[in-house]
C-alpha cells in the first residue's frame, strides 16, 4: 500500500489550510485495506477530497485516503442502479448518470466532494438528499477487518447526519455506494430558485440551473478557498417558529414532515450584520452570509474563532444556536466545534 510520511494537506482540503500529519496511507483493495488496522496505532482521519474539512491546528492526524474508484449501472423494467467506487467525484457522478438517462441527481449537481463522503454527510441541495437514492453502502470495518454492507435504514439517515459520523465514526471506511433511480422519474421543482422553472423542465436543464445558481451564490474553492455552508440550517419546533415570526415575519422557513420548521441559517447570519466582515485572514463571504472564506492564508483556528463568533451573535439575537456542518480535524482527529477552544476574545473580532 503507498504511504508518505510528513503529508501536508494544503492542497487536500478545500480552505487551503495547511497542516502536517505524521503519516498517509492510500489503500485502493482489500489487501490494502487488511494491512491498514496494524499501521493505525494512533488517532486518524479518513479524508476524502477535504471539501467538508477544517484542519484547525498545523498538526494533523494520520490520514488514510482511499482510492477506490469504478462507476457502473444495470438496469431493469422500472429502475436503474447504479454502483460507484466511494474515491470518484460527486459531480462526475451526476454527470455520468444524466448522460446515460438516470435521472434524479441533477439538484445534487456541482456538490463538491467524493462519493464517499455523500453518505457520510448525507449530503443534500435545492430539496433532494442523497439518501433518497441510496440502497446501500459498503464499508470496511477496521476492527473486525471485514467488508460489510448497510442498507438505507442501517445509515440512520438525517439531515447532514449519518451512522458513519455517530457509531462508526473512524470505525467503517466507506468503500463503494449504490443507488438505485425509478424510470417514472418527475422533477423536483419546489425549492426556491428551481420553482420558477417549466414543470416539464428535463433533469439536464435542471442540473443547469442548479450548477448557474450555485455558482451565483458560492464562491469557487480554486479562486477563493472555502468548505461551502459553513453552518447547518436549524429546525426548530413550530411552537418557536411562531415565537419567532412576531418579530420577523418574513423569515425564510421551511416546513418539515414532523411540523418541525428548518430555517435559513444564512439569513440568520445576514441579519446580524455580519456579512462580508473579515477578520485577519478569514472572513464572511459578501454574496452568501452561509460561507466562511479563506483570503489569504488564513489558520484554521481563525476560521474557528470567526464561526463561534458568528455562532454567539446569532444566539444573540435569535436565540437559535446554529452549528457547523464542516468536520473539525486536529492532531487527535475529528474534534466536537463545542469542545475547541476559541483564542480570540469577542472583542477583537468586533474591532475588526
Amino acid at each position: 500500500m503507498r504511504s508518505c510520511s510528513s503529508y501536508s494537506v494544503r492542497k487536500n482540503n478545500s480552505f487551503n489550510v495547511e497542516a502536517v500529519c505524521p503519516k498517509a496511507f492510500f489503500p485502493k483493495d482489500l489487501s490494502d485495506l487488511q494491512y491498514l488496522p496494524k499501521v493505525l496505532d494512533s488517532e486518524f482521519y479518513i479524508l476524502g477530497e477535504g471539501s467538508n474539512t477544517l484542519f484547525v491546528e498545523s498538526q494533523g492526524p494520520i490520514i488514510i485516503k482511499p482510492d477506490f474508484k469504478g462507476m457502473e449501472f444495470t438496469e431493469s423494467d422500472d429502475e436503474y442502479t447504479v454502483i460507484v467506487g466511494a474515491s470518484e467525484n460527486w459531480h462526475e457522478l451526476v454527470c455520468f448518470c444524466l448522460e446515460r438517462g438516470i435521472n434524479g441527481l441533477e439538484n445534487l449537481a456541482l456538490i463538491p466532494g467524493s462519493v464517499g463522503a455523500a453518505p457520510v454527510q448525507n449530503i443534500g441541495a435545492y430539496g433532494v438528499e442523497f439518501s433518497d437514492f441510496c440502497t446501500q453502502v459498503e464499508y470496511f470495518d477496521l476492527f473486525d477487518k471485514q467488508v460489510k454492507t448497510l442498507s438505507t435504514e442501517e445509515c440512520h439517515f438525517s439531515y447532514r447526519d449519518s451512522i458513519f459520523k455517530q457509531s462508526l465514526r473512524n470505525r467503517g471506511l466507506i468503500t463503494q455506494v449504490v443507488l438505485s433511480f425509478p424510470k417514472s422519474w418527475q422533477p423536483n421543482l419546489n425549492y426556491q430558485g428551481l420553482n420558477s422553472l417549466a414543470k416539464n423542465s428535463s433533469a439536464s436543464n435542471i442540473m443547469l440551473e442548479v450548477i448557474k445558481l450555485r455558482q451565483s451564490k458560492l464562491p469557487d474553492p480554486l479562486k477563493l478557498p472555502n468548505a461551502g455552508s459553513f453552518f447547518k440550517n436549524p429546525v426548530i419546533s413550530k411552537e418557536e417558529f411562531n415565537k419567532l415570526i412576531i418579530n420577523y415575519p418574513k423569515i425564510p422557513n421551511y416546513p418539515q414532515a414532523n411540523d418541525d420548521i428548518k430555517l435559513a441559517a444564512g439569513w440568520l447570519i445576514e441579519q446580524t450584520g455580519l456579512k462580508g466582515i473579515r477578520y485577519k485572514s478569514v472572513g464572511v463571504h459578501n454574496k452568501q452570509a452561509l460561507v466562511l472564506v479563506n483570503y489569504d492564508q488564513g489558520l484554521g483556528r481563525e476560521i474557528v474563532s470567526l464561526a463561534k463568533f458568528i455562532q454567539r451573535q446569532v444566539k444573540k439575537k435569535f436565540d437559535i444556536y446554529i452549528v457547523p456542518e464542516v468536520r473539525m480535524i486536529s492532531a487527535l482527529g475529528e474534534q466536537s466545534f463545542s469542545d475547541l477552544e476559541d483564542l480570540t476574545p469577542i472583542e477583537e473580532l468586533k474591532n475588526d
